[in-house]
């Protein structure tokens, strides 16, 4: 399939690999500006680099800095699309938890899209989209799998985040959604379900992601879309 846009800023974070970085390629193969936060740059092709339509912010996005992230947005706004992608995953056994682990999870997973959102509000355009990334497992009455029991959790708290977000902001013409991803062929996949070969990868789903990132919000506002063949 193909799609005619004109072209958009979009704010990426996590998109070293797996999703994050498909949806980046598609997105510069399409003409658009994107701008991606996480800690390692992304393996792009040198041509798309040097076109100045992908910029790097190498940051832990949990640790943002406030003084960092704006002095980009403020040549590289109105922001039209934010993608919170970035995330983390832990399998392991629920009483064996430590703090640090529910502490880390929880500040990529979840407090990251409270701030990023938070320091972006200003510079982003009128009717800007904000997708956030959840999971199948984040969904109330889904299947659920031992050793996620933090993973899954921070992912609900994205669910119920994302439709809040639209709530308060409902008086505007931002939108805000949430993508409920099941599985799809990523290291994150391999580390939840070692040896489980998902229907579909990260290339594959990145056509969609792109299309939604910039025409979800004409059809959608504070939904969670189940984006997902299986479970594993």
């Amino acid at each position: 399939m193909r799609f005619l846009f004109y072209m958009k800023t979009i704010l990426v974070t996590g998109g070293s690999r797996g999703i994050g970085l498909a949806t980046i390629k598609r997105l510069l193969t399409q003409g658009h500006k994107v701008i991606n936060i996480s800690r390692n740059s992304p393996a792009l092709e040198q041509d798309l680099t040097e076109e100045q339509r992908f910029i790097q912010i190498n940051c832990d996005l949990g640790q943002l800095d406030k003084n960092v992230l704006e002095s980009h947005l403020a040549n590289n706004h109105p922001i039209d699309v934010i993608f919170n992608n970035a995330g983390t995953l832990i399998n392991k056994p629920f009483l064996n938890l430590t703090d640090e682990e529910l502490e880390q999870v929880y500040r990529i997973n979840v407090f990251s899209i409270f701030k990023l959102i938070q320091i972006c509000f200003m510079y982003l355009a009128q009717d800007a989209h904000i997708v956030n990334v959840s999971s199948i497992g984040g969904i109330s009455g889904t299947q659920k799998f031992p050793g996620l029991s933090v993973y899954s959790s921070s992912k609900g708290a994205v669910t119920v985040l994302t439709e809040c977000l639209q709530a308060e902001f409902q008086h505007t013409s931002l939108a805000f959604n949430g993508l409920a991803f099941g599985a799809v062929q990523t290291e994150m996949l391999e580390s939840a379900f070692p040896g489980y070969r998902a229907p579909v990868d990260a290339n594959e789903i990145s056509e969609f992601i792109a299309w939604f990132l910039l025409n979800g919000q004409k059809f959608f506002k504070g939904k969670i879309l189940p984006v997902s063949i299986s479970n594993p």
